[in-house]
């Protein structure tokens, strides 16, 4: 570590979200992460991390997958590990995903969604998307290193009507 700041070490995504009416397809909802080179910051993805699977170094990795919404407390959640990512990487951005595999849903179809970002017991970011109601996919989270080698988070909320694999081609671009 250089200078005095720290920068984010290990942190955790959380996503909430109630169950579907009795009746109708089940709400299930994704936190994707992308990652990208630091030679290429807004490019294509080095790679994604959603359900069924892991970073290959292993910093990044889904803890709980729900695909109903249903139980007490987080129903996905997905920690990083920023001390531990190589320096070849230099931006992930982490957003979430409805699957329409059943028709379509957007976050407005979606009751009591939530997302938190928090390293240890510090809360780093808490929203949801109701500002996004007719989204199907939205970011929720940029993380970047600096010169110094630290990582810092920038969260924002950005909806796209997309299906998950689309998502995955725009969640990382450059919308500045």
């Amino acid at each position: 570590m250089s200078g005095l700041n720290k920068g984010l070490g290990k942190i955790e995504v959380a996503l909430k979200w109630d169950p579907s009416p009795s009746g109708e397809p089940p709400n299930d909802l994704d936190i994707v992460a992308g990652t990208y080179r630091a030679a290429d910051p807004y490019g294509e993805p080095a790679y994604l991390v959603h359900f069924d699977s892991r970073s290959p170094d292993g910093t990044i990795y889904l803890n709980r997958d729900s695909r109903t919404g249903q139980g007490l407390g987080t129903d996905e959640a997905m920690t990083l590990e920023f001390e531990r990512l190589s320096e070849e990487y230099s931006r992930v951005v982490v957003g979430v995903a409805i699957q329409q595999n059943a028709g379509r849903k957007t976050f407005g179809d979606v009751r009591n969604t939530s997302v938190r970002i928090v390293e240890g017991y510090t809360e780093l970011m808490e929203g949801d998307f109701t500002g996004v109601p007719g989204a199907t996919a939205a970011t929720v989270a940029e993380f970047t290193r600096d010169e110094a080698g630290e990582w810092g988070i920038h969260s924002v909320i950005r909806g796209f009507d997309v299906d998950p694999e689309a998502f995955t081609d725009v969640m990382g671009k450059d919308y500045s």
